[in-house]
């Protein structure tokens, strides 16, 4: 099965960090990632009961770049969608229960972010997840406890079946998007269009959970592509002379 850990970013309130820790107990969950939190104590302890072992054992990371750099898909939750698909910051997004049929078959590392209590992920914090995930909420009281949306989300990924492939990771994927934006220069897109261009591409494929031997059939592609318009554009010039 996927390997899920939950990752929250910067934290304020010790106590949301212990009722996490709890309710990750309760579905099956031990991995959790803090990134940057705040300082954790006696609230915290009490709060994650008889979960105090995945408080304990939670890793600990300075900026979300360290999230992306080791996880192979990352999923971002956000309360705030976008309203039209001319804005792709996030958008598409996807329910918990379809999150879970999307990652079920992966076999690989798969990172569940939660943004802080006051104004949740920005927007470069959002731009190279795969998945933009939102929790479908009363219009008279949209906002949830921290807890509880990690809860919602534990709920609808515990016991996920075994995984059946593994896909393409961060390195790779990385690799795959600046040859990517490169292919855009070479194809003169424009300037203006090249952050929603490169972030549509990155939800589009990211929502594929590409194999590694996919992305490598990519890069050739645009290898090959690459190569039959540097060899027209050198016939062309010769023709001119």
């Amino acid at each position: 099965m996927p390997e899920v850990s939950i990752v929250l970013v910067e934290p304020l309130y010790e106590g949301n960090v212990g009722f996490t820790a709890r309710v990750m107990k309760n579905f099956g969950f031990t991995r959790l990632v803090l990134v940057n939190p705040c300082k954790l104590g006696d609230d915290a302890i009490m709060r994650a009961s008889h979960a105090r072992d995945v408080l304990d054992n939670a890793r600990r990371m300075t900026t979300v770049a360290e999230v992306y750099r080791e996880f192979d898909f990352v999923v971002a939750t956000t309360g705030e969608v976008s309203k039209s698909v001319c804005t792709p910051m996030r958008m598409p997004y996807y329910s918990p229960a379809e999150v879970r049929e999307i990652v079920a078959d992966i076999d690989g590392t798969v990172a569940i972010l939660f943004g802080r209590e006051n104004w949740g992920l920005a927007n470069e914090e959002l731009k190279r997840a795969n998945l933009i995930c939102t929790i479908p909420t009363s219009d008279v009281y949209p906002i949830l406890n921290l807890s509880h949306a990690v809860g919602i989300l534990c709920y609808e990924l515990a016991n996920l079946p075994r995984g059946e492939y593994p896909i393409a990771g961060p390195v790779q994927m990385d690799a795959l998007y600046e040859h990517i934006d490169a292919f855009l220069d070479r194809i003169d897109h424009p300037d203006f269009k090249r952050e929603n261009t490169m972030i549509l591409i990155r939800r589009l494929i990211g929502r594929t959970k590409l194999t590694i031997r996919e992305a490598s059939t990519l890069h050739g592609l645009m290898r090959r592509t690459e190569w039959q318009m540097e060899n027209r554009e050198q016939t062309s010039y010769k023709g001119e002379i």
